[in-house]
């Protein structure tokens, strides 16, 4: 049994909760990737913002992205992780309980890397990844 710690994606780059929301799609276009774990000024995992957060949770509702925090608009949003040492089988399940396409990898309380719905595809049976996209496509769009 495969764990995730062994099909993440490690070195992952943070957005901080001082960051706005301009910075924050800056390091996404230029890391080609749509979303970044946000870590406080402590470097404690805080959240994640994607870059629908920003189009529909701030664009859509005319918020100033150039003065509005990453931190500001992620607030009252529900974090879910996933442990480095955690199946990938454990990922697969928390990813289709919540409706998410990425999860962030903590070891401890550090942040190692992120999990996304293509490693889970690359790495588990096809039943199982197709359970998973079916489960995220019903559910609102949580990163």
């Amino acid at each position: 049994m495969s764990k995730v710690r062994d099909i993440m994606s490690g070195g992952v780059s943070c957005a901080l909760t001082s960051d706005t929301l301009v910075t924050a799609a800056q390091k996404m276009r230029d890391l080609e990737i749509g979303a970044l774990p946000i870590c406080g000024e402590d470097n404690q995992l805080k959240g994640v913002i994607t870059d629908r957060d920003i189009a529909v949770r701030a664009v859509a509702e005319q918020i100033d992205p150039i003065v509005t925090t990453v931190g500001s608009l992620c607030e009252d949003i529900e974090t879910v992780t996933i442990g480095a040492d955690d199946s990938v089988e454990e990922a697969l399940r928390t990813m289709t309980e919540h409706g998410v396409r990425r999860l962030p990898v903590i070891d401890g309380h550090d942040l190692v890397g992120m999990v996304s719905q293509a490693d889970i595809a690359s790495n588990c049976a096809g039943e199982d990844t197709g359970a998973l996209v079916e489960a995220i496509s019903r559910m609102p769009s949580n990163g």
